[in-house]
This record gives structure tokens, C-alpha cells and sequence, in this order.
């Protein structure tokens, strides 16, 4: 990995807002940002090793088609739904920049046992929450963290909802 990928990654997990406006402009970072989502996704499978590797190969490619959703998502209600006056974003800035709020998911790579599993995925949860505010809030130039805030948590709550009925109609019955 080269040493700009690797800072940017750390400056992710820093909440550098500066890393969020420069991701956001980089239509060259949206590969980076999905190698993001790959590594948290793969960091979670080997942290919740404990817990079975069945899914462990299925998890990069579902965390992909996620973020690749959630960001359409998060486009939708924070640029047409609820924009303010210097709102500008697309579809890629949102990728992009919400690809590398998935940075802080690398600590659970050591969830190795069920008592860390616990810690740094409940940890690297919230962070990544805090982390997708920041992202948010600079990609749809937001002034107002509270209008990132609740962008993120309608987003959360329509997708929840989603993953819920989809479980009904296709899960075991």
C-alpha cells in the first residue's frame, strides 16, 4: 500500500475533516475508498473469527453492494431531501467519502476473542458513526453537524427497516 493511501486512512480514523473535503474532490480516491470498505469488511471477519468463517468471503462483497447503497441513500435524503442552501454533492463524493468513514472498522481485527470481539466492534461502531457524520457534513457541505446527524440517522432507520422486510419475505420462515 503506498504511504498517501495509508495517511489518508489514518487521517479517516483521526476525523481530519480536511481528509473528508480532500476525498471528497479526488475522483481518483473512489477505488481507494472502496479498498476502505473491503479492509474494515475483512478486519470484522477475522475479528469475529470466534464466531464461525463461513461468511467470511461472502462479507467484502455484501460490504460493498452496502456502502455503494447506503451512500445512494445518504445522497438522496441529505442533497434532495433535506439540503441546505450551499448543498453540491453527488452520488461518487458520497462514496467516496463515506468509503473512508469505514476506516476506523480496521481495529476489529482484533476482536480475536469474545471479550475484545465485544469491545472494538461496539467501539469501532461508534466511531464509524462519528466518523460517517463528519463524512456527511463535508460532502453535502453542511453547515450543521445536527443536519449530518440526523441525515445518518435517517438513513440508518430506512435501512434498517429495509434489511427487517427483506428478512420477512426472504428469511426462513
Amino acid at each position: 500500500m503506498n504511504s498517501v493511501f495509508v495517511n489518508r486512512i489514518i487521517r479517516a480514523c483521526k476525523l481530519d475533516v480536511s481528509l473528508y473535503e480532500e476525498v471528497e474532490a479526488d475522483q481518483s480516491a473512489t477505488l481507494q475508498a472502496a479498498l476502505v470498505v473491503v479492509l474494515s469488511s475483512i478486519a470484522a471477519g477475522i475479528g469475529a473469527i470466534s464466531l464461525g468463517a463461513s461468511n467470511f468471503l461472502m462479507a467484502p462483497l455484501l460490504s460493498l453492494m452496502s456502502w455503494y447503497i447506503w451512500a445512494y441513500l445518504i445522497y438522496f435524503i441529505g442533497a434532495k431531501l433535506f439540503p441546505e442552501a450551499n448543498t453540491e454533492a453527488d452520488h461518487g463524493q458520497l462514496l467516496r467519502t463515506i468509503g473512508f468513514s469505514s476506516a476506523p472498522g480496521l481495529i476489529r481485527i482484533f476482536g480475536f476473542t469474545p471479550e475484545l470481539m465485544s469491545i472494538t466492534f461496539i467501539g469501532s461502531g461508534i466511531w464509524m458513526m462519528v466518523a460517517m457524520v463528519v463524512a456527511v457534513r463535508q460532502a453535502l457541505d453542511y453547515q450543521s453537524t445536527w443536519r449530518a446527524i440526523g441525515v445518518v440517522i435517517i438513513g440508518f432507520l430506512v435501512q434498517a427497516i429495509v434489511l427487517v422486510m427483506l428478512i420477512r419475505i426472504f428469511g426462513p420462515s
